[in-house]
């Protein structure tokens, strides 16, 4: 399932238990939004497809991105084309930003938060989503995985504060999405045997998943921080 097909389908109730990292990410972006003011400046660094900027029709939103993630994608709808890490706006530029599943794919993800933090204004709030558990994919840019003590540093160490850092979903809910990864590997004359064995259990594990307490085995991790003043 492409990307397109599987954000529509994490919309759906069955697609929330499936999807559920996909589904969770929507939830943030929408919430983030609908607590900046009208008229809110607004940074996607790595907006890929735009896909996130009707959540902002209130705000002046500004979607930049390299635009060689994925060949399949329509990068048309862009505002800019550019380089995460030295990013083509005055410091002070915007009021918020976010960063969606984007930083594994930049060789410096030190050095983009640190530009993202000059981007925005004193006190700017940012959004951030990074992948823990997750597999390769939008070859050959794809770089790193981060916990979330590392996320945690990079975030203060480019001067962010108030960092907030939620797991998203624990080992019940990763095991789930391995075993819906693993039905991509049948060739289409078994799949509809393997889906019989595999899809069950995809389906039931994430009932579980509140016994992972510590959730240290989570597909990625929702995060919001401030710009120190």
């Amino acid at each position: 399932m492409n990307s397109r097909l599987r954000r529509r389908f994490a919309q759906t109730p069955l697609g929330r238990q499936v999807f559920h990292f996909e589904a969770a990410i929507e939830r943030a972006v929408a919430e983030f939004a609908a607590g900046l003011r009208a008229g809110a400046r607004v940074l996607d660094a790595g907006a890929g497809e735009g896909q996130y900027a009707h959540y902002f029709d209130r705000c002046r939103y500004m979607g930049i991105d390299m635009a060689v993630g994925d060949p399949a994608w329509d990068y048309s709808r862009l505002q800019t084309i550019g380089d995460l890490a030295a990013l083509p706006f005055a410091g002070g530029s915007f009021d918020a930003a976010i960063n969606i599943v984007t930083l594994e794919h930049v060789p410096e993800p030190g050095r983009v938060l640190q530009e993202i933090a000059r981007s925005l204004s004193a006190g700017g709030t940012l959004l951030l989503v990074v992948p823990h558990q997750w597999e390769v994919h939008q070859e050959p840019h794809d770089y790193f995985r981060f916990t979330r003590h590392g996320i945690r540093r990079l975030l203060e160490e480019a001067g962010f504060s108030q960092i907030n850092i939620e797991p998203v979903g624990g080992l019940f809910r990763l095991l789930s999405r391995r075993l819906l990864n693993a039905l991509q590997l049948f060739p289409a004359l078994v799949f509809p045997v393997a889906a019989v064995f595999l899809a069950p259990p995809a389906l039931i594990l994430p009932v579980f998943d509140f016994l992972d307490r510590t959730r240290s085995f989570t597909l990625g991790y929702i995060c919001t921080a401030s710009k120190s003043s």
